[in-house]
């Protein structure tokens, strides 16, 4: 922008010199990195032992080898008996029987793969600082009912007591989420997260079953009890129909894969028929794996204990368990992780990096403003320490009611100005109004405008106003201890 542009060229140069070009840290340096940080999803740093696939859409746990084992039994049985049982059926039978065994089919996958890559209702861990204020509050009510207990009683540590239709429901803390779990949940050990109403992890299925997939793992082993038991029937009318015409033996030999399915089927089906039984039973009296394995609510605890969240009816717990709406997903793992506030750098050359804060930024105007004002003190008092060296800082004479210049005045507290803003100091401004001077000039050694040393930025080359020769007799510390003296008197100056 040129000079002449308008009243506006000052301002947008002020602008320019706020961003900060030289420093690593700062965001507008690298926007392809920026860009990286902000894209990334909460599923990449999530703490718990688990997979994704799918960018964060698929959620499974670490070890899912059973759960390819039961996906090669599924398709491998139900292939086999697509392929050569399935065209005899249809032809010596009715061919509703392909088509039956083909919506059996997809159901049990469908189920299948929504259980197993669903996320089964993690609760989200505690933040560092939520996890800080629950432990302070934890220490408090324990010193609290340590004061107050005059038997020796003691209430068990980290636990709450919550009452849930007139039931008393302990709620235990995590210390791995470092968070009170809710009622019905518990901690897996396998994935390392607390789920919402856990039941169980299951390896069949490479997932923990819980709030947000039972209902869907309660329809796969269903529906896959309905397939198994639909095939292994089915095989055996295959190979009974065909043994009428040539012999039981011509028949295995004929159709060797209805033999290879009608095995798998019957060690499968007495399994999967009973845990169909045991989760109906679950689901009709509104209770969950862990539950009835602890026995949380058997009446052998007492008869004042039941089970609290059982609505009385057996119709009404099955509808609360497969057609209650489906609570949403606590861990959000497709989100995007929120950038954090850019850590302000220390600022360089005079400017104020951006990113910076408030705070920061001002204590920077402010040793600017200190800066600059050491650098005219000094340039002002530098005859008077060549023509008394013997004299300190504190005994410079100050002028009673001397007037402060316009640049001078212009430095007020909590107003800080930079460096790069100061103006030029004449030989009419300065010198005769902040310090007077001897008027035996005689004794005084000025060096030529030349010769003479300046702080960048302060004073002109051309300046009347000069250093003397003995300027390299003061040290470091009496330069801060003049630079002290001289920023007091200054303020005194202004108050008066």
């Amino acid at each position: 922008m040129t000079p002449g542009a308008g009243g506006g060229g000052p301002m947008k140069d002020c602008e320019y010199s706020q961003i900060s070009t030289h420093s690593s840290s700062s965001p507008m340096e690298s926007p392809q990195k920026k860009k990286k940080t902000a894209s990334r999803r909460k599923w990449e740093v999530f703490p718990g032992r688990n997979k994704f696939f799918c960018n964060g859409r698929i959620m499974m746990a670490r070890q899912t080898g059973v759960f390819y084992l039961t996906l090669l039994l599924i398709l491998v049985t139900s292939g086999l008996f697509f392929a050569f049982d399935c065209p005899y059926l249809s032809d010596q039978i009715t061919p509703a029987i392909p088509a039956v065994g083909a919506v059996l089919f997809c159901f049990v996958m469908g189920t299948l793969l929504r259980t197993s890559f669903s996320d089964p209702g993690v609760l989200p861990r505690a933040t560092p600082d939520e996890a800080a204020d629950l432990e302070r509050q934890i220490g408090n009510t324990e010193d609290i009912a340590n004061g107050s207990s005059s038997g020796g009683y003691r209430p068990p540590p980290r636990t709450k007591e919550v009452v849930i239709n007139g039931q008393t429901v302990k709620l235990k803390y995590c210390f791995t989420c470092k968070i009170f779990r809710p009622p019905r949940a518990s901690h897996c050990s396998l994935c390392d997260n607390c789920v919402e109403r856990f039941d169980h992890h299951c390896p069949w299925v490479g997932n923990c079953v819980g709030k947000r997939n039972y209902r869907f793992f309660y329809m796969f082993i269903l529906s896959l009890s309905f397939l198994t038991v639909f095939i292994f029937a089915f095989v055996i009318t295959h190979v009974i129909h065909r043994s009428q015409k040539t012999g039981f033996l011509s028949a295995l030999k004929d159709s060797p894969a209805s033999v290879l399915e009608a095995v798998v089927c019957f060690f499968s089906v007495w399994s999967i028929v009973g845990l169909s039984g045991f989760h109906t039973y679950l689901i009709s009296s509104n209770q969950t794996t862990n539950e009835d394995i602890k026995g949380s609510w058997s009446s052998k605890r007492g008869k004042e204990n039941y089970n609290p969240y059982s609505y009385g009816n057996i119709f009404t717990n099955c509808c609360s368990a497969l057609c209650g709406p489906l609570a949403p997903s606590l861990i959000d793992r497709r989100g995007f992780i929120q950038p954090d506030t850019p850590q302000p750098a220390a600022p360089s050359n005079g400017i104020t990096m951006y990113g910076a804060t408030q705070s920061q930024s001002h204590m920077c105007d402010q040793d600017q403003c200190i800066q600059s004002t050491k650098f005219v003190l000094q340039a002002a008092a530098t005859p008077l320490l060549q023509s008394e060296p013997s004299i300190t800082s504190e005994e410079l004479p100050l002028p009673g009611k001397t007037t402060i210049s316009a640049p001078c005045a212009a430095l007020t507290l909590g107003q800080p100005t930079p460096p790069s803003s100061m103006p030029n100091l004449t030989s009419e401004t300065g010198l005769s109004d902040m310090i007077p001077l001897k008027e035996d000039s005689e004794s005084h050694q000025f060096l030529t405008p030349e010769e003479a040393p300046s702080p960048p930025g302060m004073l002109p080359l051309g300046s009347p106003m000069t250093h003397s020769h003995t300027m390299h007799v003061l040290s470091l510390a009496s330069q801060d201890s003049l630079h002290e003296d001289s920023v007091r008197g200054l303020v005194k100056l202004s108050s008066v």
